[in-house]
Formats: structure tokens, sequence, C-alpha cells
């Protein structure tokens, strides 16, 4: 299991009693360590002296069989569900994946000045908490989400990285069950917590739309009574959104919302709006492409004013903000334009990304791989999906990849334009194409822009492209 943190910071440490008060376990033995644990952590492979190792069970793994190996490794300490033949100190807890939200939880009430934000969504969310990030950062220490933990075992993880200079707390709450985000809420305690929309995202999951909504809504239950609830003012759940809202204080954003914005002009690779909010209007110069990351500067900025950050700072720090990894990442290559957004992907992301790659220059290519999560209706929205991108004016070809490339390429030939797709059943069969459309092309430039779930690492076609042209 390696959701292990990574951070790097030198992390506040813990006594054997605290480890006991957080978790209400006991000491194997009554055999406790004597001196501070640096830091707890998952993944065997990282385990060293002053670490506590948590062995975390699931169905196919448990962590309980590497602890004579973390042993051996120097680690002095582990947390079990049962005690196991190794020499080292062992707290036995009745359930270690609890026991993390229990630490968790504990290292956020040590913690009581922190401002929290928690937000969730079906898209937007790495995006939203990278500019909050950069908003926040700006005035005072930040914890801010790293990568994807976002789950039951990733929050309590980063709670675990708080450290007394932290003033903010940015934290991205993911759903795969019903329950999950009530259960990371309650964790971190949020001041300001909000939805950012209700897409098509784990349909397999929850069922359908009103399963997600629902799911996400949870994120409502635990902001401090006094805090503020964010909900999207022109979602078509809105009303189901608002209806969960537990707090005196509301704040919308979007179109028709307190926050939103007005005079979008669309660049290829940023956009300039006003942003309108209660405390005033700026114009704002921002370095993301698409109309939906405009969107996403308007919920960040709604986060921001909620937790009480000023309105020159909220303006400084969007428009200094960097995308994550993978998340429309532009790459100039010879004179190729390449798009790295390989982070993940769904229906409603791609289709926000057709329309980014439709403003770049030359010949333009979407390469897509396949959406991973949507359950019984994966074909369909495949076929909806190659339907819509073929119909984007200004792309020139759209090449599927993957098991679902099939449906895609139907749904394109429903269509005038089907003859702009080619479906292939992996990278191996659709980069030869790839290379030839480059090689058919010369000397124009083209854009390429690269999009799939996780799963289906489209960033390893990509860079193969880059390599043979």
């Amino acid at each position: 299991m390696h959701t292990s943190t990574t951070s790097t910071a030198v992390l506040e440490p813990w006594t054997a009693e605290q480890l006991v008060q957080a978790t209400q376990g006991h000491w194997h033995n009554a055999k406790a360590p004597q001196g501070a644990v640096k830091r707890i952590l998952t993944d065997s492979r990282h385990a060293e002296s002053g670490d506590a190792f948590l062995a975390l069970r699931g169905e196919r793994f448990d962590a309980h069989d590497f602890i004579a190996q973390v042993a051996a490794s120097g680690c002095e300490i582990a947390i079990v569900s049962h005690p196991v033949d190794a020499d080292i100190c062992q707290l036995v807890v009745a359930d270690t994946r609890l026991a993390l939200g229990h630490l968790g939880a504990y290292r956020r009430a040590q913690h009581p000045q922190l401002k929290v934000i928690a937000l969730t969504g079906s898209s937007g969310k790495t995006t939203v908490k990278e500019m909050l990030g950069s908003i926040l950062s700006r005035i005072a220490p930040a914890l801010i989400t790293r990568g994807n933990l976002n789950n039951d075992l990733g929050v309590p993880m980063m709670l675990l990285e708080l450290r007394r200079e932290h003033q903010y707390a940015v934290m991205e709450l993911g759903a795969s069950h019903v329950g999950e985000i009530d259960y990371t809420s309650n964790l971190v305690q949020p001041d300001v917590a909000g939805i950012l929309n209700v897409g098509t995202a784990h349909l397999g999951e929850f069922g359908g739309r009103d399963g997600i909504c629902r799911a996400k809504s949870e994120i409502y239950a635990h902001v401090a009574k006094t805090g503020v609830s964010i909900v999207p003012a022109a979602d078509d759940f809105a009303d189901a959104i608002r209806s969960a809202v537990q707090t005196e204080q509301l704040m919308s954003f979007g179109p028709g919302g307190d926050v939103y914005a007005e005079d979008i002009q669309l660049q290829p690779q940023s956009a300039v709006f006003t942003l309108h909010t209660p405390a005033g209007a700026r114009q704002i110069n921002l370095p993301f492409a698409g109309g939906h990351n405009v969107q996403n500067a308007a919920a960040a900025a709604a986060f921001a004013l909620a937790i009480g950050i000023g309105l020159d700072d909220i303006a400084a720090g969007l428009e200094n903000a960097a995308g994550a990894k993978g998340r429309l990442n532009f790459i100039q290559h010879q004179q190729h334009l390449f798009i790295d957004d390989t982070y993940n992907a769904n229906p409603a992301s791609m289709r926000a990304a057709a329309e980014v790659l439709a403003q770049q220059d030359g010949i333009r290519v979407m390469v897509i791989g396949d959406i991973g999560e949507l359950g019984a209706s994966a074909a369909q929205q495949h076929y909806m999906l190659g339907r819509d991108l073929v119909s984007v004016k200004g792309i020139n070809f759209v090449v599927a990849v993957g098991g679902f490339a099939p449906a895609v390429q139907e749904g394109a030939r429903s269509t005038q334009y089907g003859k702009k797709l080619q479906a292939f059943l992996t990278q191996e069969q659709a980069l030869p194409l790839l290379i030839s459309l480059a090689e058919t092309h010369q000397p124009q430039s083209m854009s390429f822009l690269f999009k799939g779930s996780r799963f289906t690492h489209m960033e390893t076609l990509m860079a193969d492209l880059m390599e043979k042209i």
C-alpha cells in the first residue's frame, strides 16, 4: 500500500502517549517506545529508524506481512490490528484503517488556529485546489492536498503533515462510495466547504448523477456552524446542493452567483475576464486556458473570500497560479504544440479539453484514452463523446485508443464528421498513425492534445510521439 506521506518537511513528532490517546490502542506486552516518533507511514519501503509503520489491510494485501521487514530496516514501532511475531514495539488497535483516521483527526484538533477549506466535485477539484494554494501561500504557510491523496486514506495522511506554522489548509475530498466524504470532512472539520459541480465522473459507483449529488453533498455536514458553505449557482443540481447546506452563511459562484466572471476573452493558452465579487471587481489575466478554468477561478475566488482573503491577494494568486502536472500543460516541441492533459478524465473534462484544443494553431489532433468509472453507461458515454468531439469546429483529427475506442468511433460515424476519427485498441497501434499525420502535414505546425483516465497512461503515448517526430 503506497498512500504514505512523501513530505520532505520535518513533521511534528508524536509521543507514545499521544499515539495511544489518538487511537485508543494499547502497547503489546506493555512494550512502548521511549523516544519521539518522527512520522507515521504506510509504505514499508520507506520505513526507517524513528518511524511508526501503520499496517493497513485490504482485499488483496495485508501489510502485517511486512512488519518483520520494516523492523529489520531499523523501524522500531508498528501500529497493528493484531500482534505479530517481530522484535518491534506494537501498538494494537481495533482497525488500522480507522486508526489512521483517528490519528489525522487528532493532529487536526491540535491546530485550532488553522483555517480549513474543503472542496469536492466531479471536475476541477485539482485545478481549484492549485489556484487556492497559489492565493493562500502568498499570505501564510498553507497545507495543500498533494496529488490524489483525497480519499479515506489520503486525507488523514495529509492531516498528519500539519505543522505549527500552517495557517491555512486546502483539502480536496474525493469519493468512490457513499459515506466517504462524510468521513473525510468530519476529519478535516472545515471552516469553508463546497461542491464545484455534479458531473458524470464515477457514475458506475453511484448509479447516476442523483447519487453523485448525494455523495458530494456530505461535505456540508461538518462545516463549522460559523463557517461558510460554497455552492455552484448554475449547476443543474443547484437546488439539491443548497438543500444540503447547514450553515447560515452561504456563497455562490458562477453565472448568477455572488462571484462570477464577465467580459470573458479566451486566448489559446490563457483567459482574460472581469471577476465580480461582493468585495468589488477586478480584471484577471488567468494563465489557464478554457472557459471551464474561468469558472474554476470564480470558484477559487469564492472559497478564498469566504475564508477572509482580500480581493487584491485573490487576483494576484490567480494570475500567478500554475496548473498541476498533466492538467492542460502546454509543451512546445520543435514546431509542434503538445498539450498534456493526461492527469485524469471524465466526459465533461474531455469536452472542455476539446474546446481548448480548437483554439490552438495549426492542424489540431485530439488523442483520447478510455474513461473509467462510468459503470453500465460506459459504452453510451463513449459513443456520445465520439459524436461530440468530431463535431467541435476546429478539430481536424480525433484518435481514440482503448477498449471503448470502437464505441467512440461508432458515435463519430453517426455524424457527418465521422472520417475525422480513427480508433485503435492499443497505443502501439495508434503511434504509427500519429507519426504519419505529423509527416504528412510537414512543414505545418500541429497541436496535439492527449487525455484519458489515469489508468490509460496517455502520457506514455505522448512521450513516444515526441521522441519520433
